[in-house]
Order: C-alpha cells, then sequence, then structure tokens
C-alpha cells in the first residue's frame, strides 16, 4: 500500500509537467478577419467625414476672422459691431472644439464596439481551439503583457484560430 501511495506522490509532480499550454499572434489574425477589415474601413470612412467637416469649420471660421480684422483695420465699423462679430467669432471658436471632441469620442465609441463583437468571435475560437486540444492556457503573445512565453514548450494555435475563424 506504502509502495502505490509513494508512487502515486512521485507521479503527482510530473502531471503538472504534463500540462499543455498554446499560444498565438492576434495581430497576425486580426488584420485577416472579414469582419476587422469591415469595422477598420467604417471607422476610416466616419473619421474623414469628421475631418471633412472639421475642416469646413476652421475655414469658415478663418474667413470670419480675417472679415473682423479687415473692419477693425479700416477703422469705420462701429465698436458695438466689432464687439458683437468677435464675440460671436469667440463662441464659433468654442464650437468647433466642442466638436472635435464629440467626434473623438464619438470614434473611440464606434472603434471600441465594433472591436468588442470581433473580440467575442476571436475568444470563442480560442475558447473552442482551448477545449479541443487540452491545453490549460492559450496566451496572446502580440500584445506585450505576457512578460515571457517559451515558444518552444508551448503549442502554436495561430494557424487554427484563423481556420476557426474562416481566415485562409
Amino acid at each position: 500500500m506504502k509502495k502505490i501511495l509513494v508512487a502515486l506522490l512521485m507521479m503527482a509532480p510530473m502531471s503538472l509537467f504534463a500540462q499543455k499550454f498554446a499560444h498565438f499572434n492576434m495581430a497576425n489574425v486580426l488584420p485577416e478577419m472579414e469582419e476587422y477589415k469591415a469595422a477598420s474601413a467604417e471607422i476610416q470612412k466616419l473619421g474623414q467625414q469628421y475631418q471633412d467637416e472639421l475642416e469646413r469649420l476652421q475655414k469658415e471660421y478663418q474667413t470670419k476672422a480675417e472679415e473682423l480684422q479687415k473692419l477693425s483695420e479700416e477703422g469705420q465699423t462701429a465698436q458695438a459691431i466689432l464687439q458683437s462679430k468677435a464675440t460671436d467669432l469667440q463662441k464659433m471658436e468654442q464650437s468647433i472644439q466642442d466638436f472635435y471632441q464629440a467626434s473623438q469620442q464619438d470614434m473611440q465609441k464606434q472603434q471600441s464596439e465594433k472591436m468588442e463583437v470581433i473580440q467575442t468571435k476571436v475568444l470563442a475560437a480560442i475558447k473552442k481551439i482551448g477545449e479541443a486540444g487540452g491545453y490549460v492556457y492559450v496566451v496572446d503573445i502580440s500584445g506585450g503583457a505576457i512578460p515571457f512565453v517559451n515558444e518552444t514548450l508551448s503549442t502554436d494555435v495561430t494557424a487554427q484560430v484563423r481556420a476557426e475563424l474562416g481566415i485562409k
């Protein structure tokens, strides 16, 4: 009986070494996903729309600023009119800043929402591969948050993740 117990105790540490680990590289997977390509294109299009509107607002601001400068230099415009135009110009400047901040927040929100759907799909594929392969951990090595992965003791499942996601 003691011999069986000793044998089991000696095998226990060995079973720890028998655990399987895997890694994949998200940076090699995401750019090839159709969903990622579509989301990137949508975000880029939205960004261009915001950029175009911002440029239009800045041109309008510049035109009004030049007009105010010209009226001020001529010296023939009433002070109250100049003051009113200056106030309008300040409001316009604040409006441009508000628009810029709102557009940046919207861009971040849109990107976050689109990436959440993509990440959920990738995580489902990784979970399926991890369970099927009997892996204890499946680690993304592209993020830099992992201090070290010994790739010779870990299985690279990037190709399996791509296949699971339908990437050729």
